[in-house]
């Protein structure tokens, strides 16, 4: 029966598995047997919480933030699509990785020929580069606020976070989806209290989260609406979910694969619903503070930072919106790391060691945000955030096909085949992306001609 199965495997992939994911992670944590449902799922609790980091980077502050500005509660409903898209793509990823060892990028590598690999990959580190450059804007304008650090210079001292990484990793993996974890409750409760200051309308809310016509009509709702997509469900994730839940050690046999795909998907979905909330809640204090008083052209998280003290009447609002933002930036920076690391080992089948590799990734983002910050200031930095965002969503495509196609091919998955159901609205979600990409490239084509 082993036999058979190694023949099968051997078939459906060019060449058999090589090395794990993160070999210095790999099943690194125990999962007791025979233990209850809850210890179970504490035991698998963590990745989500790390791939649903990238779902409330800075960037989706801008595009939230202009979102709610300027059209009010109506793009709460693209929010809440983007996160359900997320759900099952995150879920889409727990499988690859749980199901067959592998990876999304080592899939990639093993499956497509070089030149379309490769392809591939430089698609994922573009991914990289823009989400990173979100995460260097949000953390140098969050210092700025707090500690009234100048732009250029926070976003130079950015690259220390390279020596955060670094003492992390070695204190275990544990301890950094626990720094993870705290980081988000922290936003979560920022927020929270964002929300009862600024008493947005209940009824305006539900409205919103029922999509609207307009926002395809809308040329500019739909802008801000393919940037929130861009910012939700992120490319980089689905590499990297598929590589983190591979550090528990649970039986690599049938049943054991099974119970770890259900864990890891009630991890995943809690963590995604939180992100949820998160999203929403940027959106919805924007719009109960100022578009309720008319004030459509707040984009700029400068701008939200200096009104909403004095428009909330709220003391400390401002700070906690800026230690938010910072949690925030600090997050991403984290897992963009280890995202970074999966790509490249991945697609390429060499390993760099973590500092160099975050150095090469943080250099990239740093450079343009350091040039648009010397010549157009809070205002570029701004609309470089936005324009990050509508880039991770057009790489979104080259890393949802793949994934489509590996977890609904039974040769590659085996038993753990996507259902036919999950299959169709899989290919439509897939679909919908590139739709909407292909939208956004003719509005570009027409702006620059």
């Amino acid at each position: 029966m082993a036999t058979e199965a190694s023949n099968s495997e051997t078939q459906a992939w060019r060449f058999p598995a090589t090395r794990p994911s993160l070999p210095e992670i790999h099943s690194s944590l125990q999962v007791p047997a025979g233990a209850t449902f809850l210890r179970k799922l504490l035991s698998f609790a963590g990745p989500g919480f790390l791939v649903a980091v990238g779902y409330m980077d800075p960037g989706n502050w801008a595009t939230d933030l202009a979102g709610g500005s300027k059209y009010n509660y109506s793009l709460l409903s693209v929010i809440m699509i983007s996160n359900l898209m997320a759900v099952l793509l995150q879920r889409l990823a727990i499988k690859l990785g749980v199901a067959t060892g592998r990876d999304l990028a080592q899939a990639c590598r093993e499956h497509f020929s070089r030149p379309a690999s490769m392809a591939l990959w430089i698609f994922a580190e573009v991914a990289i580069a823009a989400c990173d450059l979100a995460e260097v804007i949000g953390s140098a304008i969050a210092l700025n606020l707090l500690f009234h650090i100048p732009l250029i210079v926070g976003v130079c001292l950015t690259a220390l976070d390279v020596l955060i990484i670094l003492f992390l990793q070695q204190r275990g993996f544990r301890f950094i989806e626990a720094l993870v974890i705290t980081l988000i409750g922290t936003i979560s409760v920022c927020f929270g209290l964002e929300i009862l200051f600024s008493q947005p309308s209940v009824l305006g809310i539900l409205h919103g989260f029922v999509p609207s016509p307009q926002i395809v009509f809308d040329s500019g709702m739909l802008y801000i609406a393919i940037g929130i997509l861009g910012a939700t469900v992120m490319p980089h994730n689905l590499y990297l979910h598929s590589a983190i839940v591979q550090t528990r050690n649970f039986e690599r046999d049938s049943a054991g694969k099974r119970e770890a795909i259900k864990f890891c998907t009630i991890d995943s979905t809690i963590a995604l619903t939180i992100a949820l909330f998160v999203n929403a809640a940027i959106l919805i204090v924007s719009a109960a503070t100022f578009y309720r008083r008319g004030m459509t052209g707040v984009a700029e998280i400068n701008d939200a930072y200096r009104l909403l003290t004095p428009l909330l009447g709220v003391t400390g609002a401002s700070t906690m919106f800026a230690l938010a933002l910072l949690a925030s930036g600090q997050n991403s920076t984290l897992t963009g790391t280890l995202a970074g690391q999966v790509v490249m080992e991945g697609f390429l089948n060499i390993r760099l060691r973590p500092w160099l590799r975050r150095l090469i990734t943080r250099g990239l983002a740093i450079i343009p945000a350091v040039i648009v910050t010397a010549f157009w200031g809070v205002k570029g930095t701004a609309n470089l955030l936005v324009f990050s965002q509508v880039i991770l969503s057009m790489q979104l495509s080259f890393a949802v096909i793949p994934l489509v196609m590996f977890t609904s091919d039974r040769r590659k998955m085996g038993e753990f085949v996507n259902s036919r159901a999950t299959v169709m609205l899989s290919w439509v979600v897939a679909g919908l992306i590139a739709v909407l990409n292909v939208w956004l490239l003719l509005q570009a084509a027409k702006i620059y001609m």
